[in-house]
């Protein structure tokens, strides 16, 4: 018997922008696990390709520098028709607020920002009536951390656009972000294994679930958000407890 998510997946098409790893990479094998047809897009094509290898078959990826407005415009335009899209392409400059460069503030913006207010825009024509966006911002914006104000700032800023555009489109599309914690992905593969581990068992034990997240648990969230119709200008906290911990 298919689940409620089965139903609802089964040959939609998702489009998962930063796809090629982490959370989006996980997204994108729960979607085609679901019976969902996915493309997913990032800079890096032998990233892509390496992830539709992993992924299996049925997966087409679609390479897009989010912040060539140009390119988006062209490459929403070869998608075809789309159901739900999904922006878990991501940017992080940390830094204390007096000595974080402002070029490095600034491209965080243009990545995090500017980018899946872009994408979204140019891949709204195509994008089916009663479709969803989901973008992803973080559990910074309302909890900012002392050393990461300016990361903090833009996921709000991300969050504001969500519940905004969630007004703008209602009746054609529903809008929601997603707030991850701290989840165990690529993104701290420049680290050492034993300092990274170290740290993900130091934050696990501050939080009420009792460890940090893995990439699944941000995509349940994800499949959650695309199916459930009664679901608009929401931010899906899924970070552990990190809000309400002491």
């Amino acid at each position: 018997m298919n689940t409620v998510f089965e139903t609802a997946l089964s040959g939609k098409h998702i489009v998962i922008v930063g796809g090629s790893s982490g959370m989006g990479k996980a997204t994108a094998k729960m979607a085609t696990a679901l019976g969902a047809k996915v493309t997913i897009a990032s800079r890096n094509t032998a990233k892509l390709q390496a992830a539709a290898g992993e992924i299996g078959s049925g997966v087409r990826i679609a390479p897009v520098d989010t912040t060539d407005e140009a390119g988006v415009s062209s490459w929403a335009r070869g998608l075809g028709s789309v159901d739900h899209l999904v922006i878990s392409a991501s940017s992080a400059a940390r830094g204390a607020f007096t000595d974080l460069p402002i070029d490095d503030l600034r491209a965080m913006f243009e990545a995090k920002f500017i980018g899946p207010y872009m994408t979204a825009r140019e891949v709204l024509p195509v994008l089916v009536k009663g479709g969803s966006i989901t973008f992803f911002s973080g559990v910074l914006s309302r909890r900012p951390s002392a050393g990461a104000t300016g990361l903090g700032a833009v996921n709000a800023a991300v969050e504001t656009l969500a519940k905004g555009l969630a007004l703008e489109l209602a009746g054609r599309a529903r809008v929601n972000c997603i707030s991850p914690g701290m989840v165990a992905t690529e993104a701290y593969a420049a680290m050492t294994e034993e300092t990274r581990e170290a740290m993900y068992a130091q934050v696990g034990s501050s939080l009420p679930a009792g460890r940090v997240g893995e990439a699944e648990d941000i995509a349940q969230a994800v499949v959650m958000a695309m199916t459930n119709g009664f679901l608009t200008g929401s931010v899906l906290d899924v970070d552990g407890g990190h809000l309400v911990r002491d």
